[in-house]
């Protein structure tokens, strides 16, 4: 008897494992999907189909986080596998298909393009899985990888759907992945709608406004969701230039990085 007890008192229950939220991450899994079916669809040359799997990618890309935080799920876990998730469907999905739809015409010149695009959005994502605690959460810090998605998937449906082939468009369509890819790692803010809180009650104007808004996008989905997003692009341009006329400051980090070789980075 007293060795079962010796043995009962050594035994230590083992801690349950942590285990993974599912309703957020079925969100970025379901974006995952859309990033994955956009690249296969422009490999069977449905580039229209392409570009709205990219654009459902990033709908539900803009869900899962806010689900998130609603249903207090937030993890660690679902950070990186959004990351890793943003890298597929608005890294390399953009730049093979932009490759495969116009930029492989002009050779080498195509790949230079499309490299800096994808290693600009891993960049892009980079910094802004390290500096999530010192910017002001009211702006990006470079335009956001899912709005460079959109303006070089845009630009595909758009000239597709206005009957134009890639090769008929190669130079803008070099155009459009460099200005996406480079304003994702500069500096420049774009407002993140980050402070729009989903709990609390608004005017119903506002859902009237909403209504309306959607209305517009039914009229004919390529043209305006173009010209939002384009209109989305420039605004941080704008943003920054209005600052410095203004003498405000332009860097969006709230505070100092504790690491000296950053320090003047951001201004």
């Amino acid at each position: 008897m007293s060795d079962l007890h010796d043995h009962a008192e050594e035994y230590v229950p083992r801690k349950p494992s942590k285990g993974i939220y599912v309703l957020p991450n079925l969100f970025t899994l379901a974006a995952l999907f859309g990033g994955f079916y956009a690249i296969v669809m422009a490999m069977n040359n449905h580039f229209e189909m392409a570009a709205i799997g990219v654009f459902c990618a990033m709908v539900l890309d803009s869900l899962d986080g806010r689900v998130a935080r609603m249903t207090n799920t937030q993890s660690a876990f679902g950070e990186q596998m959004d990351s890793l998730a943003d890298m597929v469907s608005f890294g390399a999905a953009p730049a093979l298909i932009s490759y495969e739809w116009a930029l492989k015409g002009v050779g080498r010149w195509g790949w230079v393009a499309a490299f800096v695009y994808i290693s600009c959005a891993a960049l892009r994502l980079a910094r802004f899985n390290v500096n999530t605690a010192v910017v002001d959460r009211r702006f990006f810090q470079g335009l956001p990888s899912p709005a460079a998605a959109a303006l070089v998937m845009g630009f595909i449906w758009l000239m597709n759907d206005m009957g134009y082939q890639g090769a008929d468009v190669v130079w803008p369509m070099f155009v459009m992945c460099l200005y996406s890819g480079l304003t994702m790692v500069t500096n420049v803010p774009f407002y993140s709608f980050k402070d729009v809180q989903m709990k609390r009650s608004v005017p119903f104007a506002v859902i009237v406004l909403l209504a309306l808004v959607i209305a517009v996008i039914n009229i004919h989905p390529p043209i305006v969701l173009f010209a939002l997003f384009m209109l989305y692009g420039l605004s941080g341009y704008a943003l920054y230039a209005w600052r410095r006329t203004k003498g405000l400051q332009t860097s969006v980090i709230s505070t100092s990085t504790d690491e000296p070789d950053e320090q003047g980075l951001h201004k």
